[in-house]
């Protein structure tokens, strides 16, 4: 278990497939929420999701919804776990990611801590992904500012105003930041689960 907050963000609309929660769709016989919360196992976690929190009842996670209007993105969404975090570190992780690494939180916080870095972000294949990352909630104010008076939109803009450590991860056999954004990336997540035994 990791003693940082998780926040799983869940707020995207998903258009590529239709509408929808992609968090909640099925990937071999779970959903891909169970399985994030099973692999990173959270002492302490929340959904970021617009929309009628009912659909994650069954969870029994709090639900943060985006503070402002107009869909400004997953910047929002991490505006919403810093202010829920109040204070600390809290990391996030995308909603989308059905093979995320059970060891995300702790080589997060690794990396940042080797590196004196402010803010910690997951890589692998030679990509970032920024929404895999660990923030102080302290910047909760100045990201506020950032999205409603500079009208800032990408998280890689975001994450050029600080220092950031970056903690690798193997992409072999499986990307373990592979995430699902076209009814193909769900069939390949389907084969992944069969092919590797992955329950």
């Amino acid at each position: 278990m990791t003693g940082l907050p998780v926040v799983i963000l869940a707020g995207g609309r998903a258009t590529r497939l239709g509408g929808g929660d992609k968090c909640l769709l099925q990937v071999g016989g779970a959903t891909v929420l169970s399985r994030i919360l099973a692999r990173l196992r959270p002492v302490r976690a929340a959904i970021n999701a617009n929309g009628d929190p009912a659909r994650f009842a069954a969870y029994g996670l709090p639900v943060l919804s985006d503070s402002m209007p107009g869909w400004p993105g997953p910047l929002a969404g991490i505006l919403a776990a810093m202010e829920w975090a109040g204070s600390g570190d809290v990391v996030t992780v995308p909603g989308d990611a059905p093979f995320l690494p059970p060891d995300l939180v702790s080589r997060l916080v690794a990396a940042r801590d080797a590196a004196g870095a402010v803010i910690a972000v997951a890589v692998s294949g030679g990509r970032q992904h920024p929404v895999a990352a660990l923030w102080p909630a302290g910047l909760a104010g100045e990201l506020r500012g950032a999205i409603t008076v500079e009208e800032l939109r990408r998280v890689g803009d975001w994450l050029a105003r600080f220092a950031v450590a970056e903690a690798m991860f193997d992409d072999h056999p499986i990307d373990p930041f592979f995430n699902m954004n076209e009814a193909a990336d769900v069939a390949e997540a389907e084969r992944l689960c069969r092919l590797h035994w992955i329950g």
